[in-house]
């Protein structure tokens, strides 16, 4: 394929259809005809040599190589709208719709403030919440299915970073500090070990409940446990911290929730909690988004919302060197 006499007309519709999956509805939303959108569909087929995407049902099935080549010429587009045709942001009169993914510990403590502020700033504006079910939302972020994740995401962070160092590593996804905090022993408050401090042996001889989203019963605890030669014994996963919270209240289950996240709970008064008897890391809760979102204004605002949130409601727990190189975030961590 010679690049210098493709007609980049056919990536829009390339990316439309992808998007929608289907030709109709990608065709409408380009205002040109069905007949149209196929056509310009097979002259990229001819010049890229792939089937791109193929029927099914009443939509279309990407190919493989479709697949690959679609984050890169989404983000492109992408870019060349925000620097040819830049949108105008008003929060005040925006009819947005802020999509997140977020666990419901951190929801409970972030989304209040959140709709304080766009009941304040943005009152014509929505937010729609989705639950977290995984500890790397990058897909989520990359099919667009939300526009921001915000939680606990050591590993992505860690692989992230790495990547910016990194010259030959594309730089997809932006991230920020949130605010951290602290992994404690939960239980009910007239639980046998509630008086602590829990010895390591107790705490292994115990019976645990673990929050996991996969519904793997092996956490970041017990890797810290396998460190030192240990195990404890897991009887039951739940994919929620609420959830947890009221189980350990009714049974001698010992879970782990986060230390600012109890007093959300509504069932403060019934639980008891203790310092963990093995090192575990911090709960570094970031924020995460796609690249590609990095200049719309609207998103900007969603990431300075968030951050002010955090610096009002969480500002002693932030360590001030760990935060991305987004503008909006520095200067707001800066101030």
């Amino acid at each position: 394929m010679n690049f210098l006499t493709l007609d980049l007309n056919l990536l829009r519709v390339f990316d439309e259809v992808m998007a929608e999956r289907n030709l109709t509805r990608a065709a409408r939303n380009l205002a040109i005809t069905q007949p149209a959108a196929s056509n310009a569909l097979r002259r990229l087929r001819d010049a890229l040599g792939d089937e791109l995407v193929t029927r099914a049902g009443y939509g279309v099935v990407p190919t493989p190589f479709a697949l690959s080549i679609w984050p890169a010429v989404r983000e492109a587009l992408a870019s060349l709208r925000a620097a040819i045709a830049p949108v105008d942001f008003d929060a005040a009169t925006t009819r947005s719709t802020f999509v997140l993914a977020m666990a419901d510990a951190t929801a409970a403590l972030l989304i209040p403030g959140l709709l304080q502020i766009l009941e304040s700033e943005a009152p014509r504006a929505s937010m729609r919440v989705r639950p977290l079910t995984t500890r790397d939302p990058r897909q989520l972020l990359e099919g667009e299915e939300v526009q921001m994740a915000v939680g606990y995401f050591p590993a992505v962070i860690s692989a992230i970073t790495l990547g910016e160092m990194q010259e030959d590593t594309p730089d997809t996804f932006g991230h920020a500090l949130v605010y951290s905090g602290q992994y404690v022993c939960a239980m009910r408050r007239d639980h046998p070990l509630a008086a602590g401090p829990i010895s390591l042996d107790a705490y292994c001889g115990a019976r645990h409940l673990l929050v996991s989203f996969s519904g793997r019963p092996f956490g970041f605890v017990d890797e810290a446990l396998a460190g030192i030669k240990r195990t404890r014994r897991i009887v039951l996963t739940v994919n929620q911290f609420f959830t947890a919270a009221q189980v350990a209240t009714q049974s001698d289950l010992l879970t782990i929730l986060p230390r600012d996240f109890i007093p959300a709970t509504g069932i403060a008064d019934r639980l008891a909690w203790q310092p963990l008897p093995v090192e575990v890391p911090l709960v570094q809760v970031d924020m995460l988004w796609h690249r590609r979102q990095q200049t719309s204004p609207a998103h900007a605002w969603l990431r300075s919302a968030v951050m002010r949130l955090a610096d009002a409601s969480f500002k002693s727990n932030v360590p001030p060197a760990r935060y991305s190189g987004d503008p909006a975030v520095r200067e707001l961590r800066n101030s």
